[in-house]
């Protein structure tokens, strides 16, 4: 196992750290150079380890490689790292900032355990000696020495009103997938978190967009042959949050303690900004889908122009050669064509895909919460009917 996730974790290292960006004051480094630094950490902690990975972690790489299903069918997360994520972001995370982090555990036959996690750094341009893949090693080295589960089993981004879906999330993930197969990433939403409602959602990409990537064919007719759609982009894996006993039964007594004044907050029938700014932000998407199709058009159109021409020089071509035949001169020799119309360059469409993916997520954030302010409104009428 240490073998596969050594091989595995280079690989990812050398598609993942090429993409890299400098990082402006504050912000994270590029998430798919951070991912490929961790992912070589991660081999690199797994090759010195004694101990031996288990079995079930054995059996679900061998199901992938036999080309089945996703070996990952659940995600379970300990309380704790939960509360370590949000943690990360309420001491890091300022405004539409991301901060992204290494996910720990182990894989128990389709189950992945998450038992622990750490972040990534954050430093500046001027930290231009700070050595991210060395961090990693030293990380999961201190961790294999207090026996806590050290294997990579993932990463961790929070986002922005939902805004996670892009190129650099897409080339993250795939450079951690095929590095380490049963790995996920995990997308938090601090801001619907502080309005009483945990959103943390588990990711992977389906198995036709990891061959797409492979490939790195992203044109219409490679999207188009691999059947990708924006709705079967990424598969959402369940989560289930597991505590021990002790924090179940404190969690019990602190609900018991809660005052009554903070539960009648979350039948505020206030809206507030939440829908207005998906709204907005998906407006803004709607924007960039338009450019697209606009692009998609051009580019259609210059395809008929260019088909156009080359039928009509064709024709003339033919043409001219009857004549020739007629007068008993030799005919004109064939060209290619193909070298003298060359076609235009199609338009990438997997950034249409990605903003269309978006879209989709930005929808269903607002379906759930106008759910919901529907639920409390349906609510607040019958309490009045009955007061009345």
């Amino acid at each position: 196992m240490a073998a596969r996730r050594e091989a595995g974790a280079a690989t990812a290292a050398a598609t993942g750290s090429g993409s890299g960006t400098g990082t402006g004051s504050g912000a994270p480094a590029s998430a798919a150079a951070v991912v490929a630094a961790a992912a070589a950490a991660a081999a690199a902690a797994a090759a010195t380890a004694t101990a031996t990975a288990p079995t079930t972690t054995a059996a679900a790489a061998a199901t992938a490689a036999a080309g089945l299903d996703s070996p990952v069918k659940q995600v379970q997360i300990d309380g704790l790292v939960v509360l370590k994520i949000i943690k990360h972001f309420q001491e890091e995370g300022q405004g539409n900032e991301v901060v992204q982090g290494v996910l720990l555990g182990l894989v128990v036959d389709d189950r992945l355990e998450i038992t622990n996690c750490f972040p990534f750094p954050q430093h500046t341009e001027e930290d231009a000696d700070f050595d991210e893949v060395q961090y990693q090693m030293e990380m999961m080295r201190s961790l294999r020495h207090v026996n806590i589960d050290h294997l990579h089993v993932g990463w961790y981004q929070s986002t922005y009103y939902g805004s996670f879906v892009s190129r650099a999330l897409l080339d993250s993930q795939f450079s951690y997938q095929h590095a380490i197969e049963e790995s996920v990433v995990l997308i938090y939403d601090p801001i619907k978190t502080a309005q009483g409602s945990l959103s943390l959602k588990a990711y992977r990409l389906t198995p036709k967009l990891m061959e797409v990537c492979k490939e790195k064919d992203f044109t219409p007719e490679g999207i188009k042959k691999a059947l990708i759609t924006s709705e079967n982009m990424f598969e959402e894996v369940p989560i289930t949050i597991k505590n021990s006993h002790l924090v179940n039964v404190l969690l019990w007594e602190l609900e018991e303690k809660s005052s009554v004044s903070e539960k009648q907050e979350l039948l505020n029938l206030a809206s507030g900004n939440h829908l207005e700014k998906n709204l907005q932000l998906l407006m803004d998407r709607v924007d960039e889908m338009s450019q697209d199709i606009i692009k998609y058009n051009t580019y259609m159109r210059n395809v008929s122009k260019q088909q156009q021409q080359k039928q009509q020089y064709l024709h003339r071509r033919q043409l001219e050669n009857t004549q020739r035949q007629t007068r008993g001169e030799t005919p004109l020799p064939e060209e290619d064509s193909s070298k003298m119309f060359k076609p235009p360059q199609p338009p990438p469409r997997l950034e249409t895909l990605l903003v269309a993916g978006q879209i989709n997520a930005y929808c269903q954030q607002i379906k759930e919460f106008t759910s919901q302010s529907m639920g409390k409104l349906f609510m607040a009428e019958a309490l009045q009917g009955h007061n009345s």
